[in-house]
């Protein structure tokens, strides 16, 4: 039955003074689909308990030394997850009630018995004791899905499973020094992921730059990388370094790389092969050691046939790719998200709200957010700012969403989304890109993510959520406790 954090065959312990009693359920019990131990004392049965995993105990009541009521009062004290059945008498009826109300025991059986319903109070204590024990490693399981399972990461906030894959990820590709691609629509926090993996590398003590290619001008984004010196070009006053020279022995974030002037991206795949360069106007080379992390909101597939992005600077920074899931893909993440946002503009503006009703969460629960989580936080502190109640409504929403009736109304009246979704990989290659061997996702990682989604969809019940997998209870049981070894 319950074997630690295994489930086993159930074991039963009879426990009568007199012999005659035993050889008869012996015989009886040969039909039991159980493990059966026979004692003739209290002092006999407690140490076969502590020698044993004793599923269920079935014990007379009066007893030499110590009787039933004694024995199944120690039983229950130090093995509370035991089923506790007393044989008794017509005459025991009064202390094996007082037993029953304080607790001791679960069921009695009459002597003389009536064989058959013996035999279906020992099937159903077995099947109770099942139940018990499934909910135990349950609580096991559940307990160490929510230490594994991160609400928060590195300035991230989310419980979904794709965003655990995303902590995963970034913390596996952290310790490299490889060169990332991030890809997602904007918003969806691709600088928050580039400046978490510089965070828990080894370069953490280093600079970490950001260049924002789409925001400098083509004319100065050479001077930007890679600095330049005095009298290159008109309005160079000074000798000016760039940021291959201030992010030397840390990291360098490119975002929106595909924006950046298709002939410079020349100068920057030499730079990121081999490490050198010269600032504008200068002959000199100098030597950096850098870690270069990408992002763009473009298909690079799109972007390269479009002649935004060289194919070969793609590929030489596509060495782990991470691929940021929109917002609408985050299962319950938005409605967290707003939670987090709410408190915190509250506090830096000194409001007095305190959170969101229930149609407020439904309604960030079931909009779409195309403009992902900066959208959200942006709605929500506009809501704080101009709240007039402690709790943000729906009506904050709709007004902050610019949203027509027409609009709201289908959001307002949809179910919560709680339908299992799709896991997909964080290191899964943007749309119509090749398969590479480093997209491959190990299988028993992706199911262990399903089923553990499933469990917590299901309100922790396990059958529930077999059948939404289309599985049996029993394979998850099993699984679980093959992560537990």
């Amino acid at each position: 039955m319950y074997n630690g954090d295994k489930i086993s065959t159930a074991t039963v312990l009879f426990v009568d003074d007199e012999r005659e009693i035993l050889s008869s359920l012996k015989r009886l019990v040969r039909k039991l689909d159980a493990q059966c131990l026979f004692a003739t004392s209290g002092a006999e049965a407690l140490q076969l308990m502590a020698q044993n995993n004793i599923d269920v105990i079935v014990s007379d009541m009066r007893m030499p030394e110590m009787n039933g009521a004694e024995l199944l009062a120690s039983v229950a004290d130090f093995y509370p997850e035991s089923i506790r059945i007393v044989l008794s008498g017509h005459s025991d009826s009064d202390m094996v009630m007082a037993a029953v109300n304080e607790g001791r025991i679960w069921s009695y059986i009459n002597k003389p018995w009536d064989d058959e319903q013996l035999i279906l109070t020992l099937e159903q204590a077995i099947y109770t004791q099942q139940l018990i024990a499934e909910r135990a490693l349950l609580r096991r399981t559940l307990a160490q899905y929510q230490l594994t399972n991160k609400e928060q990461f590195q300035g991230f906030i989310g419980r979904s499973v794709p965003m655990q894959f995303i902590y995963s990820a970034i913390e596996r590709a952290a310790p490299s020094s490889a060169s990332v691609f991030i890809t997602g629509a904007s918003g969806t926090g691709k600088e928050l992921a580039a400046k978490a993996i510089h965070d828990l590398s080894q370069r953490a003590s280093k600079p970490f730059l950001t260049l924002n290619c789409a925001a400098i001008p083509n004319e100065l984004i050479e001077s930007e990388i890679f600095g330049h010196v005095k009298g290159a070009f008109s309005g160079a006053i000074s000798h000016r370094d760039g940021a291959a020279t201030l992010a030397d022995g840390g990291t360098l974030f490119l975002d929106e790389l595909s924006e950046m002037d298709i002939g410079l991206q020349a100068k920057l795949l030499r730079f990121i092969q081999t490490g050198t360069f010269q600032k504008v106007g200068s002959s000199t080379m100098e030597t950096v050691s850098i870690r270069f992390i990408c992002a763009t909101n473009r298909d690079p597939l799109v972007a390269i046939k479009d002649n935004k992005l060289r194919e070969d600077l793609y590929y030489r920074l596509n060495v782990i790719s991470l691929n940021l899931p929109a917002l609408s893909d985050r299962d319950a993440d938005p409605v967290l998200l707003a939670q987090h946002f709410v408190h915190h503009y509250a506090q830096l503006e000194n409001k007095d709200v305190v959170g969101l009703s229930q149609q407020a969460e439904l309604l960030i629960s079931q909009y779409p957010w195309p403009g992902n989580v900066r959208q959200l936080e942006n709605c929500i502190y506009s809501c704080v700012v101009m709240a007039t109640e402690s709790l943000l409504d729906n009506s904050d929403l709709i007004n902050a969403l610019s949203l027509s009736d027409t609009e709201a109304e289908p959001l307002l009246h949809s179910k919560p989304r709680t339908a299992i979704s799709t896991v997909e990989h964080q290191a899964s290659p943007p749309c119509n890109e090749p398969m590479l061997p480093q997209h491959i996702v190990p299988l028993a990682e992706v199911e262990k993510a399903a089923i553990q989604q499933a469990i917590s969809i299901c309100d922790d019940k396990v059958v529930k959520a077999a059948g939404y997998l289309e599985v049996s209870p029993s394979t998850l049981y099993r699984k679980m406790q093959a992560w537990e070894n």
